[in-house]
């Protein structure tokens, strides 16, 4: 039976894919603000890449006659964005909101972005504070890295005729955004006009979804104590009748971007989006831009245009050598190496440590904040050149320079490879991904890429005898682990 998908699932705007061809000077992208104009090119940015060409108009648009009111008075319509990862989806939705803010008068939060881990929103709220840098506009980041008495200190301020807003742009994970939204008093979400969703398949997943329910219920919340306000109290927008025409209200547009956006319509349905459009760069490369036809069930997954994949059939106990085999024999720089969990990836670091002869750093939830960052700057400067990291630590963020990903433990799922390869080769950059697949994964890991529509992927098997040179230091190293452990 073929799934029934909604129109504007079926029909997406299609978004170029190769970036290096496809980029737009940023002075030909209608409406961007001459102030952010010349930020940007402060920043060393000179194009956009497609996804940022398309996005940011849209956006734009809808608030063209500025937040308060939806274009014409209509409500805006929502927007998915469903791109590889490393297209520039992050300044796609930062432009617009910063330039729809800019003459703001009273402050309060119009702008929550919710990301699935502090990492991605450290980064996004650095973006943000790059380009409100010299306005009046203020990011708050709260993701549980300051105590939480702190963090009401950012949020909202007691005064005499009652609780002010400090913030108009919050950056948050979502326990942490729950924790406020039901503890800190006068922390209010009813003027909130954009609720952006990075990574929204994982934020979709149900250990989130309750997460954005509150979110929503609070943004629609009466509050009872204000009679001056009556005018800009909201209700849950129902059916539009000549009564509900009467008393326009701020609208509330949800921005979702994902690089493996799901397209299962009942989850969708869960998100409660409203005529959403859906802007992607996942489609067939038969289809011509421009004609919009059905959309290719088969081609699910875009992966960045730069990468070259393959994967070495092996068994269990030659992992820790192929792994040194790429890096010393064939001397590959600044790896990115995925184990399925953090004890295997805690182990493979500290017996790859005990080789040594190769800078090598892990990077997973058992380190503080603090050290995970110095650890990524290290890796960006090539001090580090075996990065071992597990896939929630290092899930959509940005490590600049990573030349090649080596799935260490072969991945289980299609979403977590595309998330794991598209940490390289990232804005049209090129890059290699090899995955190392024991003899009995080996079928199910070639179907599982083919049910995708990932078809060129290599067979790049590792003949023994280059081993034999690692195996004496290797297993000197191993009795060195045990001792330690013991």
């Amino acid at each position: 039976v073929q799934p029934f998908l909604p129109q504007w699932l079926a029909q997406p705007r299609l978004v170029q894919k190769r970036i290096k061809d496809n980029l737009v000077p940023i002075g030909d992208v209608p409406g961007i603000h001459p102030r952010l104009l010349k930020k940007l090119q402060m920043n060393g940015i000179e194009s956009f890449f497609p996804v940022q060409a398309e996005v940011i108009p849209a956006i734009l648009q809808s608030a063209s006659n500025g937040y308060l009111l939806g274009q014409g008075g209509y409500r805006p319509k929502d927007i998915c964005v469903s791109a590889p990862t490393g297209s520039g989806k992050t300044l796609s939705f930062v432009i617009p909101i910063v330039q729809v803010l800019l003459d703001r008068v009273v402050c309060h939060v119009r702008a929550l972005v919710v990301l699935p881990t502090k990492e991605l929103a450290q980064q996004v709220s650095k973006v943000f504070n790059i380009y409100t840098d010299g306005t009046s506009l203020k990011v708050v980041l709260i993701t549980g890295q300051k105590s939480f008495a702190k963090e009401q200190e950012m949020l909202v301020q007691k005064k005499v005729t009652g609780y002010c807003s400090l913030a108009d742009i919050i950056v948050a994970t979502p326990g942490r955004l729950t924790d406020h939204i039901n503890q800190t008093p006068g922390f209010s979400l009813t003027q909130l006009r954009f609720l952006i969703v990075d990574e929204a398949d994982r934020m979709i997943d149900d250990m989130h979804q309750n997460c954005l329910n509150q979110i929503v219920k609070a943004a629609f919340q009466v509050e009872h104590h204000s009679g001056s306000n009556m005018l800009f109290q909201r209700t849950k927008p129902g059916p539009v009748t000549a009564a509900s025409c009467c008393y326009p209200q701020i609208p509330l547009q949800k921005l979702l971007f994902s690089a493996t956006l799901t397209q299962d319509p009942e989850k969708l349905q869960q998100l409660d989006l409203f005529q959403p459009r859906l802007f992607t760069s996942v489609y067939s490369e038969n289809k011509t831009l421009g004609t919009e036809t059905e959309q290719d069930t088969n081609k699910k997954y875009t992966l960045p245009e730069g990468l070259s994949q393959s994967y070495v059939p092996c068994d269990l106990n030659s992992k820790p050598l192929l792994l040194l085999h790429f890096m010393l024999t064939m001397k590959f720089t600044r790896v990115l190496c995925f184990t399925n969990s953090r004890e295997a990836s805690h182990r493979l670091f500290l017996l790859i440590q005990a080789f040594g002869r190769v800078s090598v750093a892990e990077f997973s939830s058992r380190l503080p904040p603090n050290e995970r960052k110095r650890t990524i700057k290290e890796f960006e400067q090539g001090k580090i050149q075996l990065l071992i990291s597990t896939d929630a630590t290092a899930r959509g963020i940005d490590i600049k320079g990573v030349n090649y990903v080596i799935n260490y433990d072969a991945p289980q799922f299609i979403r977590t490879y595309v998330h794991r390869v598209g940490r390289t080769a990232r804005a049209g950059e090129v890059g290699v991904a090899l995955t190392l697949v024991l003899r009995i994964q080996e079928r199910r890991f070639l179907r599982m890429l083919k049910d995708a529509g990932i078809q060129d992927i290599k067979k790049n098997p590792v003949k023994g005898n280059s081993l034999k040179p690692l195996v004496q230091q290797y297993e000197e190293a191993l009795c060195k682990l045990e001792k330690t452990i013991k």
